[in-house]
């Protein structure tokens, strides 16, 4: 087993049962001119985690552990995205309107895509879901049983909103959560830190959290060297 010093406790895990689940590093959210940017947000802030996920994407390819990525992506007639959804909040472009980078968090255009610090490469796994929560439907269960996964570790954006409900759900079908904290970030950094305490809160009841030099330090990447029993 390897552990992470975490919050509340250390979060133990075994390699060969655990994903790194990367949620929504998309063009349309972390680059300018996204549907981000349309809904008034400050896109730098979510941007300025990109080094340190490829930091633990980067050792986590080394290490031979399974990777997962996910889009917040629609079908191109929108039969997916429900009005409740499209219509809500007031941007500047709304999901499916034409936006700089294509057509705004529908499949296959250029600003769906996960930025290329990030890019999956082949062997790992890609799913397009169509809500915030990467299990709502979508095939990631089934793929995380086949692979007998027990763990997952988690970064990506928004903390609040995606990244948070994936953990929800995740919770719900007995996986045990680890959120790296500099590795996932909010267009407004109060309802991050809220959403951490949150997730950790009464014995982490949601999951762990912890920075990602922890994973990294577990895993053997500089010193001291993993923390193994």
């Amino acid at each position: 087993m390897i552990h992470v010093q975490a919050q509340p406790f250390a979060y133990p895990f075994d390699l060969a049962h655990t994903a790194l689940v990367i949620i929504d590093m998309q063009r349309d959210f972390i680059e300018p001119g996204g549907f981000g940017q349309t809904l008034g947000n400050d896109v730098s802030l979510l941007s300025a985690i990109v080094p340190a996920c490829q930091a633990v994407l980067a050792a986590w390819r080394r290490a031979g552990g399974l990777v997962v990525h996910t889009r917040e992506a629609h079908r191109p007639d929108l039969s997916d995205c429900p009005p409740a959804k499209r219509d809500r909040g007031n941007p500047s472009l709304r999901i499916g309107d034409l936006g700089p980078m294509g057509r705004i968090l529908v499949a296959g255009e250029p600003g769906n895509q996960i930025i290329a610090e990030l890019a999956p490469v082949p062997g790992e796994v890609v799913i397009d879901k169509p809500g915030k929560g990467a299990f709502h439907a979508t095939p990631l269960q089934a793929l995380l049983q086949e692979q007998h996964i027990s763990h997952l570790v988690f970064m990506g954006v928004t903390t609040e909103v995606c990244v948070q409900t994936s953990m929800r759900e995740a919770n719900d079908r007995g996986y045990d959560c680890l959120l790296l904290e500099d590795c996932t970030e909010s267009y407004f950094p109060a309802f991050k830190a809220s959403a951490l305490e949150m997730m950790r809160a009464q014995g982490a009841i949601v999951g762990w959290t912890a920075p990602s030099a922890a994973l990294l330090q577990a895993l053997g990447v500089g010193t001291p060297q993993a923390v193994r029993g």
